[in-house]
């Protein structure tokens, strides 16, 4: 059966519909705005049967969609009582029972295994670097470098005139760090010099984000590994632009 409406799914493996492209599909008179409203008094509820979505329409304007459960989108079609919602009924009841397939549900528990898996070996990296920053070389030099204000790798880039993801892979070109998943590690000789604090910020009890800030002793390495690559930072670029041109 080929795709009639575009599906998306969900974190929880759902699959969701467009409310304004099956109101498209319809082809129904009724505008979207007036439309959508009437089928929630059918008894359909935001967060069980649907969410709202909002997007910038052609004019710039934050226009309002609605993700709709596959379940939400069968009713709605049969209530229209025409043959485009026959036509879409059928259309989802094919796609339910090929998504509920035994061939579909393996695929889907061999998917999320082989996600879970990336996830905790980026997790067990993160932990091992976060091991090596937490054992820094006990002089009063390193002391004093850790006590100071931590900076994110955007801050550092933004002194050399790059962006961070510029930054991010001169610094991988340079033998410093790798990318695991969304995140840069340092390479394991690194790790222990006490130059970035990983630490990992809790959304909510099912999200958590990571974030790798330098010290500055890891803005000196930083500072010294490019200098030996005549790689210096804007401002000394510009002392050396002025110190040329009053000779």
């Amino acid at each position: 059966m080929n795709d009639l409406i575009r599906t998306t799914t969900n974190e929880q493996q759902e699959i969701l519909i467009s409310g304004r492209e099956l109101h498209e599909f319809l082809q129904l008179t009724t505008p979207y705005h007036i439309w959508f409203p009437r089928m929630l008094d059918y008894g359909f509820s935001e967060g069980t049967d649907f969410c709202t979505k909002m997007f910038e329409s052609t004019g710039g304007r934050p226009k309002q969609d609605h993700l709709v459960k596959l379940d939400m989108a069968k009713e709605i079609s049969m209530i229209q009582r025409t043959e485009r919602g026959k036509q879409a009924r059928q259309y989802f009841l094919e796609l339910e029972r090929r998504w509920n397939s035994p061939d579909m549900v393996i695929k889907r528990a061999h998917e999320f295994l082989e996600k879970r898996v990336a996830e905790l070996t980026t997790e067990k990296l993160v932990l091992t670097q976060q091991v090596k920053e937490l054992q820094p070389k006990a002089s009063y030099y390193d002391m004093i470098l850790q006590n100071k204000s931590l900076l994110s790798v955007s801050k550092i880039a933004k002194d050399y005139g790059k962006s961070a993801r510029a930054f991010n892979k001169l610094l991988h070109d340079l033998g410093v760090q790798y990318k695991q998943g969304d995140i840069w590690l340092l390479y394991a000789k690194h790790q222990d010099k006490g130059f970035t604090q990983t630490t990992t910020h809790v959304i909510d009890a099912d999200n958590a984000k990571i974030s790798t800030k330098w010290t500055q002793k890891g803005r000196l390495f930083i500072y010294d590994l490019l200098k030996n690559e005549d790689i210096l930072p804007v401002i000394e670029r510009e002392e050396n632009t002025e110190r040329k041109n009053t000779c």
